[in-house]
């Protein structure tokens, strides 16, 4: 089996991070991945929620969205959205939420609004959606992104969803009932916030990736942990089921789309 790559590498230790029974609010693309690998390997059970009210959902293949109809086809239950934010996140019923972001600051907060000023961006990005609400709300939240100074930055040009606000405690005095982002897993490896600064820190590398390289990719002083870790390598058992997701997915979504025939 070849190497693995540094996508499978962030796929799997977001995978590893997650437990059998968890509830999680799942965003699509990487954390999407990573939490259907927990279900296919160590967490059978874990409960899958997606934005557009899918409860329980197992999905065969990585969803292309939150309307991907194979959300609803294996979901527990689906309920109304409203229902989903209302009586599940807001009401503390959410262990972990699971989302991405085109940048992270020092604090952990996130930015998927636009790149550039606001009125006139030079990217316009896929917005705030439920984001901001899982942020505040679930009782973790992690967080997956490539690296660069570009997405890992001093300051966010819009800031979409709080992590830990200007940190030193400042998240705390606020009326979220989440404790934050957790950890930010990156294609370097892991940062988790200071005990009392809230600032992100390196607390974790890949085999092979070295603190220069984190050091490299972030766009702030990056601190150290008292103790970085080395992040076991992905299992030949888990890069297996990983990539036979992976492959299922491109084989279903290259599918053509068949609409079933309706008769008077």
């Amino acid at each position: 089996m070849s190497e693995a790559t540094r996508d499978e590498w962030m796929t799997v230790a977001a995978a590893r991070m997650l437990w059998n029974r968890c509830v999680c609010f799942v965003g699509i693309g990487l954390p999407s991945a990573a939490c259907n690998l927990a279900r296919f390997t160590h967490a059978p059970d874990i409960v899958l929620i997606y934005e557009s009210g899918t409860i329980g959902t197992r999905p065969d293949v990585l969803p292309l969205s939150i309307g991907d109809g194979e959300l609803a086809e294996t979901a527990s239950f689906v309920v109304p959205l409203p229902e989903v934010f209302s009586h599940y996140l807001q009401a503390g019923r959410v262990d972990v939420g699971f989302l991405g972001a085109a940048q992270v600051d020092r604090y952990g907060n996130l930015n998927s609004t636009v790149i550039g000023p606001y009125d006139a961006p030079t990217t316009r990005l896929p917005g705030a959606g439920g984001a901001p609400e899982i942020a505040a709300h679930a009782r973790q939240t992690f967080v997956m992104l490539k690296a660069s100074p570009r997405s890992l930055v001093e300051q966010l040009d819009f800031r979409t969803s709080a992590g830990y606000l200007d940190g030193h405690g400042a998240r705390a005095r606020t009326s979220a009932t989440g404790d934050g982002p957790r950890a930010v897993i990156t294609d370097f490896g892991i940062l988790t916030p200071h005990p009392r600064s809230d600032e992100l820190r390196l607390s974790a590398l890949y085999a092979g990736a070295t603190v220069e390289e984190a050091r490299a990719a972030v766009a702030w002083p990056l601190l150290l942990a008292e103790t970085v870790e080395t992040i076991a390598a992905p299992s030949e058992s888990e890069l297996a089921i990983l990539r036979a997701l992976h492959a299922r997915t491109r084989e279903a979504h290259a599918r053509p789309v068949v609409l079933p025939q309706v008769t008077a």
